[in-house]
């Protein structure tokens, strides 16, 4: 199976299954003489992790990260740094009804089609478990971007969806919530919905929407590697995405260039932002700004018309542990996606001024 690194100079190799051993990565690139919190590093994780809320999976995993090389005395020695995540909660015995047969808009068809053999305990690779190795990278990569603040926050869940825009949000009531939405009102709204889906026995989707801000001009590359085309491939490879917009994004499309263009001021700062902070695919110094879609969790407690490895028509109903609804846990899986995307860009940069 190829398809397991992201980065080109910052890069990461994940590792391991839903239902294996452990899961983990090793980061190739990370300069030296980085001091790092690793009380940081973890704090991601259990942003992440399952159990923390009622409205999330209630497998309970302690997603304790341990670092195997790479640090000496709290800072990074510039070698790969080698880690894992332990499973410790396991029930693949919640699988077996799917062995022989494929969850609709599952990975499991396309998986055995394409290898000839899938692990159907949790999904296996295909597994969202694995974005835990992208949290623990993107907290490093965090720390690496000095002055540069990533916000990513829930701003739709099913037909609720905040009505102001980002510069209008208080990021401090990010955490103050189980959805991770910085709008209380709609919180509580989201939580509510979220609830009766899970009582239903369904799933629902939803967008988390993502800020950064204090970012230098000159981090992307023209043509095939500009900084939005690398964003949005880092968000489109997290389990569930749909779809990802910066700057104006659709609705730019239906505006006028007199209406949609951003003017300058005399330092270089634009009066509007509707380019995203990205132009040519360089960051301008503005704030980066973009949503991510994320469809419903294919696995839902209903009943649905399938196939077995047969080709046989069988009836399935959803068993384990699940999500109702992925964003509240995907926050920071985007915040990290994008923190290795501009450690990567930034070494980049450095490299082409040398």
């Amino acid at each position: 199976m190829a398809g397991n690194q992201f980065g080109s100079v910052f890069k990461l190799t994940t590792f391991g299954e839903s239902h294996g051993q452990a899961i983990g990565g090793v980061i190739d690139g990370c300069p030296a003489g980085i001091t790092l919190d690793l009380a940081a590093i973890q704090t991601e994780l259990n942003r992440r992790k399952p159990g923390q809320s009622a409205i999330v999976t209630q497998r309970k995993e302690p997603d304790e990260v341990t670092f195997y090389s790479g640090i000496f005395e709290g800072k990074t020695t510039g070698t790969p740094i080698g880690f894992a995540i332990h499973n410790t909660n396991q029930k693949s015995k919640d699988y077996t009804h799917i062995k022989d047969s494929y969850r609709p808009s599952h990975a499991d068809y396309v998986y055995d089609q394409k290898y000839g053999f899938r692990d159907y305990r949790g999904g296996g690779r295909s597994s969202a478990r694995e974005t835990a190795s992208r949290v623990v990278a993107g907290a490093i990569a965090k720390q690496m971007l000095q002055g540069v603040s990533i916000h990513a926050y829930v701003s739709a869940v099913g037909p609720i969806s905040i009505d102001q825009p980002y510069t209008d949000l208080d990021f401090n009531h990010i955490e103050q919530n189980p959805v991770r939405c910085p709008d209380p009102e709609k919180a509580q709204e989201m939580e509510a919905y979220i609830r009766q889906i899970r009582k239903e026995g369904d799933t629902v989707g939803g967008v988390v929407s993502c800020v950064v801000r204090g970012l230098p001009v000159g981090l992307g590359e023209p043509a095939f590697d500009k900084l939005h085309a690398v964003l949005g491939h880092a968000m489109l490879s997290i389990n569930a995405v749909k779809g990802f917009e910066y700057g104006s994004g659709f609705a730019g499309a239906i505006k006028k260039g007199s209406e949609h263009n951003d003017l300058f001021n005399n330092d270089g700062s634009t009066q509007t932002n509707h380019s995203g902070g990205i132009q040519g695919g360089i960051s301008n110094g503005m704030d980066i700004y973009f949503n991510v879609a994320f469809k419903p969790v294919a696995t839902i407690m209903q009943a649905q018309d399938t196939i077995n490895n047969k080709g046989e028509q069988v009836v399935m109903e959803g068993k384990g542990r699940h999500d109702p609804c992925v964003v509240p846990r995907a926050v920071p899986i985007v915040e990290a996606m994008t923190a290795l995307v501009l450690a990567d860009f930034e070494l980049i940069r450095r490299t082409n001024k040398s």
